[in-house]
């Protein structure tokens, strides 16, 4: 078959063209189009089948990363949105919990109050009451209230509505039926109710949900059908299909009613691709470290498995969601981040980038403020002749001119204070993986770094460094590896449910109802899209925690367990104390979400043709002066620089080196050892 990936960033669009059959692919970058993503992303993929002489016609399968429903909220730019909830609770998305984001400051912005996603104004309350243990009618939904509620957002303009009531994740009759009547008031709107998009308890954060569900609801379904439409129009064979937060991929119509399942799109496709590219060099446990312009992203994938994000964890701009996602942290850190001396004179790197305009100073657009890829200018670590393959020169004299002027400013000569910039930003990126790591019992030595990203490679293995880490792995096209990781997953869908049962007194045969009636409605889903339903595997999860805690640890119910939840009992014991260090064997347990996946298997991405060996002296470029050390002791070495292509297959090669690509540039400091793997990966091991 043949599949392409499409994962769009806010300077590029990339994409790969891969045979499932032969194995064989073809990646390409066009310029994004920020006005109109799928301008870029169909235009990409006529040029991809061009250039590998395909009719468009005979694409079986497009699979995209999106970023719509993420800019909108980090934007703060999606539908001007309408809120109809039980009366007395008009304020719940206002007042939320008592955590704040800055627990000790007075002057701090509460996102959700700052920049509410529903204003008060529009936010209406009806009477209905639900009552627990299972969702009874205490008072009937009064149906003219929601009426006189629709009516009037419509007449406020409003785009979209959310429909939250009280207890509606143990009952949904309500909020179903004022859908129904919204509709029938003002059939353009999006609606959507929080019993649909996260049927779980916790009011605040399954109204906030359902909230930015509308929220960002009209932009990605209007993107998503303008983007079917146009790969129609253009003659693109094959189904379009949307990656999710949770590394599986929906269909356009799944994700036109939930697109906040969209949130992590992009970047959980990179944790995809680096779990590939590991099992292309035979690691299992790994750390992903995609760094970009502003951002890098890590996760950590254990025995070829990645965590999900609790509920305490899982917090979009600023906004807490009760959907499922990878558990992907994100700091700003990349190769946009400014170096600057803070109010009290420290030496800071990030979080504040340049951004794609004006950039870097050597980018030659008109940057003014030295940033990570100024430095690595500056230390001889980026070719100017051979940045982006060629197609793009680097200003030398920029880049030197604005790390000079901050150097001066700190009485540092230029090498050091480039180098300084690298450790700073380094050691925040090591920091950071510390805190999935060693914070939570998990040793890094014992784990691959996967680097990738247009900046993953320069950075990776310096960072590797100060986690005393022994390996690094750059899959074979870094700069793309997300737009890789989107052809190596299954199409998927979630399902949850609240579910608060203790130890002591467990209803396995209603656990067992609850595990069959959400299995049954993901079997619905798929049928309603005409997907395979008879190829449907389903996997189980419980959200468990001790009895009086407030936040969960998800584990793994395998079905044959069903009948004993000993062994679910005791891997919750276990993860506890890998997590936080202790457990309480003998204290009460208490289940409070099952949770269900359905997975509908698809043609995968597989291992690339085994490389051939080159040689050094084809492979060598030029032999340049490049800088390594610290800022106490910057130290210069005659460094070879090697076209990646060409390089011999197993044979070591002594750092200090530099790797050469299109898409990337990998840094090998000295005392590291090179080599290019047959499957197509660059292993350093340090």
């Amino acid at each position: 078959m043949k599949l392409i990936g499409v994962d769009v960033g806010g300077t590029f669009t990339d994409l790969v063209l891969a045979d499932t059959d032969t194995g064989q692919s073809s990646i390409h970058k066009v310029s994004s189009n920020n006005a109109d993503p799928s301008i870029g992303v169909t235009q990409g993929i006529l040029e991809l089948c061009a250039r590998a002489g395909l009719a468009p016609a005979a694409i079986d399968q497009v699979l995209h990363g999106t970023t719509i429903a993420t800019n909108a909220a980090l934007e703060h730019r999606g539908a001007l949105t309408g809120l109809i909830t039980t009366r007395g609770y008009r304020d719940v998305l206002h007042i939320g919990r008592h955590q704040r984001p800055e627990h000790y400051s007075i002057q701090q912005q509460i996102p959700w109050q700052a920049r509410p996603l529903v204003k008060r104004r529009h936010r209406h309350v009806v009477t209905e009451r639900l009552a627990p243990p299972r969702g009874e009618v205490l008072v009937p939904l009064a149906e003219e209230e929601v009426r006189e509620a629709a009516r009037a957002l419509k007449a406020a303009g409003v785009e979209a509505i959310a429909i939250g009531f009280l207890f509606s994740y143990l009952n949904p009759a309500h909020e179903l039926r004022a859908k129904a009547i919204v509709l029938e008031e003002y059939p353009e709107a999006f609606v959507t109710t929080s019993a649909e998009v996260a049927p779980q308890f916790r009011e605040f954060e399954r109204f906030t949900t359902a909230a930015m569900n509308a929220f960002v609801g009209p932009k990605v379904r209007d993107y998503v059908s303008r983007l079917a439409q146009r790969l129609k129009q253009a003659g693109v064979g094959g189904e379009l299909q949307v990656m999710g937060s949770t590394g599986g991929v929906a269909s356009v119509a799944m994700v036109a009613e939930q697109p906040v399942l969209t949130m992590l799109s992009g970047p959980a496709a990179g944790v995809l691709g680096g779990a590939w590219a590991g099992a292309l060099s035979g690691r299992d446990n790994l750390i992903t470290f995609d760094i970009g312009g502003t951002s890098a992203d890590i996760a950590i994938i254990t025995e070829g498995k990645f965590g999900e994000a609790s509920a305490r964890d899982t917090w979009i701009a600023g906004f807490p969601l009760l959907v499922p996602m990878i558990d992907i942290h994100t700091i700003g850190a990349g190769g946009g981040s400014i170096a600057r001396r803070d109010a009290g004179g420290a030496f800071r790197v990030g979080p504040q980038s340049a951004g794609a305009q004006p950039g870097p100073a050597g980018y030659g657009r008109g940057g003014q403020l030295p940033t990570v890829t100024d430095a690595n200018i500056v230390l001889g670590r980026l070719d100017p002749e051979n940045f982006l393959g060629g197609a793009m020169a680097l200003d030398t004299a920029a880049a030197q001119r604005v790390v000079g002027d901050f150097a001066q400013e700190l009485g540092l000569s230029p090498e050091a204070a480039a180098l300084g910039i690298l450790t700073i930003v380094n050691a925040n990126m090591a920091n950071a993986i510390r805190s999935r790591t060693v914070q939570k019992g998990i040793d890094p030595r014992g784990y691959a770094l996967v680097a990738f990203g247009g900046a993953g490679p320069l950075q990776a293995v310096e960072v590797a460094q100060m986690l005393e880490g022994r390996e690094v792995l750059v899959p074979p096209h870094p700069g793309i590896t997300s737009a890789m990781g989107l052809l190596t997953t299954d199409l998927s869908a979630d399902a949850v449910r609240t579910c608060f049962q203790l130890s002591d007194a467990l209803d396995l045969s209603r656990i067992a109802q609850d595990f069959a009636a959400m299995e049954a409605q993901i079997t619905a889903r798929f049928a309603a899209d005409q997907l395979p339903v008879e190829s449907a595997r389903f996997s189980r999860a419980a959200d468990l925690r001790y009895a009086g805690q407030g936040y969960e640890l998800r584990i793994a119910f395998p079905a044959e367990e069903e009948a004993d939840a000993s062994a679910l009992l005791a891997r919750f014991h276990a993860q506890h104390r890998a997590e936080y260090g202790h457990a309480f064997p003998e204290r009460v347990v208490e289940i409070v979400n099952l949770r269900v996946t359905g997975a509908i298997p698809r043609p995968r991405l597989g291992a690339p043709p085994p490389r051939q060996g080159g040689s050094l002296a084809a492979a060598t470029v030029r032999v340049g002066r490049v800088v390594f050390g610290s800022s106490a002791a910057p130290m210069a070495h005659d460094t070879p620089f090697l076209r990646r292509e060409a390089l011999p297959v197993g044979q070591p090669i002594p750092g200090p080196a530099i790797i050469l690509q299109t898409d990337s540039t990998t840094v090998v400091p000295p005392g590291c050892t090179l080599t290019a793997e047959a499957g197509g990966n660059l292993l350093i091991t340090l």
